[in-house]
């Protein structure tokens, strides 16, 4: 028998186009070579171009698919992403109460690739009095990061002035990514408990942009799941979503979705 894979817990919306979400979260995982769980948040009815509607799963389902599965399969590690109102909030965080030893990365989704809000104003406060605490990471872009914070992010001093505000809601680590910045050179600056690192890379001009939050915070979450250490899962997962983002497929008329399975090859003697 062979041994059991690392497994991930997956918290998040559905994204129908496969770019971002949940299917994009599940796709990156399984090139990880992680097995994937899910609780799924909300349906969503998105393509590239941008997001139509957005239905909530009822906060009691939410609750029970987190418990039902960790229950009986347990998890590594979790993710999670979207969330949407404060009632799903207080349910993840209520069925994750007892996990606080299990790495979690919470990526606090905000708004979507085209900017549609994907969290209700009065949930940005349960996010973060009620999540932040149990977060081994959290992983917010400049302008999240700034949103949260309540300031300015225009310099690296405001970037880590942003971060200790961050960390001050009770999260161990924060990862602000420097995708939105302007400049060829994208800088993420990881301050935690006990480290600060900065990781640089050029930037590739692309329209692929779809999922990009989603994909990196899944990829560290299956290096975390793996044992990985925090600097080396970002690291692993930085290269994963570059070459992601290199490779990405000429697929719709917006906002291009990843590679996410560039890693694994198409076994062209597989037969029926």
């Amino acid at each position: 028998m062979k041994p059991a894979p690392a497994r991930l817990l997956i918290i998040a919306g559905s994204d129908s186009s496969g770019g971002a979400g949940i299917q994009a979260d599940i796709k990156t995982a399984t090139a990880f070579g992680v097995y994937a769980m899910t609780a799924i948040t909300a349906i969503t009815v998105q393509n590239t171009t941008g997001l139509g509607a957005i239905h909530p799963v009822p906060a009691s389902i939410v609750h029970d698919q987190i418990r039902y599965v960790l229950d009986d399969i347990g998890a590594d590690a979790i993710k999670i992403g979207m969330l949407g109102s404060t009632d799903i909030v207080d349910a993840v965080a209520d069925a994750l109460d007892k996990r606080k030893s299990t790495p979690i990365v919470l990526d606090p989704v905000l708004a979507s690739t085209s900017g549609t809000s994907l969290l209700d104003t009065d949930a940005i406060s349960a996010l973060t009095s009620r999540l932040f605490p149990l977060a081994t990471l959290v992983t917010p872009n400049i302008p999240e990061a700034a949103h949260l914070a309540g300031m300015d992010i225009c310099n690296d001093e405001q970037i880590v002035q942003a971060a200790a505000k961050l960390r001050a809601f009770g999260a161990r680590n924060v990862l602000i990514k420097g995708g939105h910045a302007e400049g060829d050179l994208i800088r993420d600056v990881l301050i935690g408990e006990s480290c600060k690192d900065i990781f640089e890379g050029t930037r590739i001009g692309t329209r692929a942009v779809h999922g990009t939050g989603c994909t990196l915070s899944t990829a560290i979450a299956c290096g975390l799941a793996r044992r990985e250490s925090l600097p080396e899962a970002i690291k692993r997962a930085r290269a994963y979503l570059r070459r992601a983002l290199e490779e990405a497929p000429d697929i719709g008329r917006g906002s291009r979705p990843l590679h996410h399975m560039h890693a694994i090859p198409i076994n062209e003697t597989v037969r029926d």
